[in-house]
């Protein structure tokens, strides 16, 4: 247990801590917002085995989450996540105030036009917009070498790739593996609003793309085959509201006819009022 990690809550006194990280060796960025599990700590762990010091974020994003989501009710955690960070090893945290990193006054945003009304951003306007936003300041403010992020929110690393490339920014942006409950559920901090009748209908999620992995492995190369092998698993669970079971190509999240050059398959789907994604990358090029 480590208790030497520092706690930054303006941008002026995080972009002079990490001027003098990054004279010490290379800078690690792990942006979160916050309810931290063992997923997030995984991206930890990845930035301190790439590089000389890490600073994680906290900030739960206002401009990503639309009129009807779940903002006021996401999970805060913060003193459990700052032992969490801290025992880590995590140099800095930084855990900006709402009105630090979004003043009212704000009239510019970054958008990725296309690719961010795509997946996940077909039923959540403008999120991908607040996305971006806050990463590209955290990105100006602390100037990380690297910035590690989730495989489970693929198509926002689709769009952080996109936005990264375009602007020229001068971050490697590491996509991390998923990390999974013992019966394939991906970790994501929205799991603990399930009911636990929920949370066993939930795997449904895993199986669904399990059943398009083996039909590919078997040699099924048609998006068609695939997606329908995946909706004939959601059948099975009648009270999941699917919203997607898509195969496309995992830098444009553009829809595949085949997945001969392999692909991303990924599902959304609603267990009552909680929303819930995963996906898996298939093919040699994603092995």
């Amino acid at each position: 247990m480590t208790n030497s990690m520092r706690v930054i809550t303006t941008i002026a006194e995080m972009q002079i801590a990490a001027r003098e990280l990054r004279a010490k060796g290379t800078l690690g960025l792990v942006p979160t917002m916050g309810a931290l599990h063992a997923g997030h700590l995984s991206l930890i762990d990845a930035a301190k085995r790439d590089c000389t010091h890490v600073v994680a974020s906290i900030f739960v994003n206002p401009l990503q989450f639309g009129p009807n989501e779940d903002f006021s009710r996401y999970p805060r955690t913060f003193d459990a996540d700052c032992a969490a960070l801290s025992a880590a090893g995590v140099d800095v945290l930084f855990a900006p105030a709402a009105e630090e990193l979004t003043p009212a006054a704000a009239t510019t945003f970054i958008e990725v036009a296309g690719i961010s009304d795509r997946l996940d951003g077909a039923s959540r306007p403008g999120h991908f917009r607040g996305v971006a936003t806050i990463v590209a300041k955290l990105f100006h403010i602390v100037a990380p070498h690297r910035a590690y992020f989730g495989q489970k929110d693929a198509a926002q690393v689709a769009v952080l790739r996109a936005m990264v490339r375009d602007l020229n920014l001068p971050v490697e942006l590491v996509a991390c593996p998923i990390v999974r409950e013992p019966d394939g559920l991906a970790l994501s901090s929205r799991n603990r609003y399930l009911t636990p009748e929920q949370r066993s209908r939930a795997t449904v999620l895993h199986r669904a793309l399990d059943a398009a992995v083996d039909l590919h492995a078997g040699g099924e190369r048609d998006s068609h085959a695939l997606s329908a092998a995946m909706l004939q698993v959601f059948a099975t669970e009648p009270s999941v509201k699917v919203e997607y079971a898509a195969v496309v190509d995992p830098a444009t999240l553009l829809p595949l006819a085949d997945t001969t050059n392999g692909a991303l398959i990924a599902v959304a789907a609603h267990f009552g009022e909680t929303r819930l994604i995963d996906n898996h990358l298939i093919g040699a090029d994603h092995a």
